[in-house]
């Protein structure tokens, strides 16, 4: 009786182990280059929310929807609504991404590309970009 309430309990404690480590990965998508190196995928479409302040303020915010392509550690983001000053199937967003996320992004505005810094979320599906002066987009994965 004894060994068999040890084996259940054995077992119990490994499925607990076991089970907190799926849940501690989280379901961040990822992508394995051929360097070996791992980074995130942001291929898919992203509801945005563009805000254009400071200097640009005057422009307003509004919504868009992104497709965003990603070949290795290089991705495009491609709008697929028309907006105030950019057409649809125009670029609005470029980058690379390294392990740590990104590693270089620009926002492709209507005067052209603003170097920006971006945060990538934990589980991978929420970005924020940002020139730090005069346009933010929040990108949410569909």
């Amino acid at each position: 009786m004894v060994k068999k309430t040890f084996f259940v309990l054995i077992c119990f404690i490994g499925l607990i182990i076991f089970v907190s480590t799926l849940l501690g990965q989280g379901s961040k998508k990822t992508i394995t280059l051929p360097s070996g190196e791992v980074v995130c995928d942001l291929n898919g479409e992203w509801d945005v929310s563009l805000e254009n302040y400071g200097p640009w303020s005057q422009y307003g915010s509004y919504p868009q929807i992104v497709k965003i392509t990603q070949t290795g550690s290089s991705f495009v983001g491609i709008r697929m609504m028309e907006q105030p000053y950019m057409p649809k199937g125009s670029e609005a967003i470029r980058g690379e991404l390294d392990k740590s996320g990104f590693k270089k992004v620009q926002i492709i505005s209507a005067m052209g590309p603003l170097d920006s810094k971006g945060k990538i979320s934990e589980d991978g599906n929420k970005m924020i970009i940002d020139d730090g002066e005069k346009a933010r987009g929040t990108y949410t994965r569909k």
